[in-house]
């Protein structure tokens, strides 16, 4: 039999015994959960977690670049009730064909971009001769918004029409001046030479041997025959005027001595930029910048043949033709492909916006008269352009063919009011309900005890007291015309001990 005093101690041996283990076993699960955590508290303060934005981040509802646009309604648009609709209903029908047979979109970058899809499939399946009608489907599938350059309130345009002059086949004593078609050795860096449309801005080169490329041969150049006898010739003019003037307008009617006539449409240029001859002339004091049109330019050149052939060449750009089949009622094409309206179709600056796009234009023009000031409010179709034609709010406006267009839309020289109509797809108005509001305004406490600094402003010379606050700090800044010299700069002197140490090793005879 065991004495009690042994079965107590055994006990708590056990007790104690007991203790130990469940300690050896709690202390390494509670160091591994004390580990984890602090690796995770590691991992949080290394990697933050990203911001919950309650919003998604949304794109500007229209981008027009160099541009600013303000929504308006449709009672805020001068003259707008009173337009022909209809005669703008037809005109937009015809890009609408081509922007359906388009196999590629436009570049993104263009303000309506592949927008004008929709509302060209709601005009194809609908015949309207209705004015009201009209009206109504452009009010039903557009918004619009005016337009102007960035600072500016308005925009700018210009005219252009199709001159007719007399020409040959054949070269003769009067009919001397060639029209030219496109070189073969004409080089534009990114395009075939078999292209049927090149750039009509940027650098064109002429090849040497196999790979030398040089800049193409200017005006004057190409004057003086650097081109001549390659049968290049498309037909012949009287002068060099008359081919200048269809060079700036981009096409001409030439009338032939049979009685039938050549049309001739833009090709391509020799990629020196376009100087315009009516500015030289303002320039030097010869017209006044108010009396200039391209009826006084042709005047001042046939009054002044020796000066004309000077001011011609300063202008180093060279356009060449291609023969287009034309008929004389047919209208002249725009670089969209399609035949032009007179008094609807714009010349626009297609860097910056697809054919087709819509524009109200509203002012005065002198169309009546040089000093008449004529109202102007249309609706018209971007269907040309032009390497004068800039910005996202500059037109040249299509007057027709012939000399009364020519003295018409040579005095277009005005500011006008631009009004854009966009698809309602990307109406600026309803996409911008979804644009993220700005965070919230601090109070006013919080404000004051952060204030706004700028870093491009000097920093106050000197010790800063610090129970001022900043705002009450005043900055102190040199006299402009207090110029203090320079310090003439310190020699360099090396150290002694940088001075590296030449040991001389003397050697003796053996």
């Amino acid at each position: 039999m065991v004495p009690e005093a042994s079965t107590d101690r055994v006990r708590r041996y056990a007790a104690v015994f007991g203790v130990m283990v469940l300690a050896l076993t709690v202390i390494p699960l509670g160091a591994m959960a004390a580990r984890k955590m602090r690796s995770s508290f590691a991992a949080r303060s290394e990697h933050p977690a990203p911001r919950q934005i309650p919003y998604p981040r949304l794109e500007w509802p229209i981008v027009i670049n160099g541009g600013q646009y303000m929504p308006l309604s449709w009672n805020d648009i001068a003259g707008w009730a009173a337009d022909d609709h209809v005669q703008a209903y037809k005109a937009f029908r015809i890009s609408c064909a081509s922007i359906a047979a388009q196999r590629s979109p436009p570049d993104d970058s263009k303000a309506l971009g592949a927008s004008l899809r929709e509302p060209c499939r709601a005009a194809k399946a609908r015949e309207i001769a209705d004015d009201v009608k009209a009206r109504a489907f452009f009010e039903e599938n557009f918004v619009p918004l005016q337009i102007s350059r960035l600072g500016e309130d308005a925009g700018f345009v210009t005219g252009y029409y199709e001159p007719i002059v007399e020409g040959s086949r054949t070269r003769t004593d009067v009919y001397n001046v060639p029209v030219y078609r496109r070189p073969s050795n004409l080089f534009v860096r990114g395009f075939n030479q078999a292209s049927s449309s090149l750039p009509n801005k940027g650098q064109v080169f002429r090849k040497i041997g196999r790979r030398k490329l040089v800049p193409y041969y200017d005006r004057a150049e190409i004057e003086d025959g650097a081109i001549a006898g390659r049968g290049l010739e498309i037909c012949w003019l009287k002068d060099q005027t008359d081919l200048l003037f269809a060079q700036i307008q981009g096409s001409a009617r030439i009338r032939l001595q049979d009685g039938s006539t050549v049309r001739i449409n833009y090709d391509s240029h020799n990629g020196y930029p376009y100087t315009a001859v009516g500015r030289i002339l303002i320039d030097r004091g010869i017209i006044p910048k108010e009396q200039m049109s391209m009826q006084k330019i042709r005047e001042w050149m046939e009054q002044n043949p020796d000066g004309a052939n000077e001011l011609r060449r300063q202008n180093r750009a060279y356009v060449f033709f291609h023969e287009v089949p034309l008929s004389d009622k047919d209208e002249a094409v725009g670089a969209q492909g399609v035949p032009l309206t007179p008094g609807r179709s714009i010349a626009v600056d297609s860097s910056l916006h697809v054919y087709g796009t819509l524009f109200f234009i509203e002012g005065e023009l002198p169309i009546e008269s040089a000093q008449a000031k004529t109202p102007f409010r249309r609706l018209m179709v971007a269907q040309d352009t032009g390497s004068a034609i800039t910005g996202p709010a500059r037109a040249d406006i299509y007057y027709g063919a012939g000399p009364e267009a020519g003295r018409i839309s040579g005095r277009f020289r005005h500011s006008m009011r631009f009004v854009m109509l966009v698809p309602k797809s990307l109406d600026p108005v309803a996409r911008g309900r979804k644009m993220p509001l700005p965070d919230p305004r601090p109070s006013e406490k919080i404000a004051k005890l952060f204030p706004p600094t700028d870093s491009t402003k000097e920093k106050p010379s000197g010790p800063v007291d610090v129970a001022k606050p900043t705002s009450a700090l005043t900055v102190t800044r040199p006299a402009a015309e207090a110029k203090v010299p320079l310090p003439q700069a310190r020699p360099m002197i090396e150290a002694e001990s940088t001075r590296r140490r030449h040991r001389r090793i003397h050697r003796y005879p053996r």
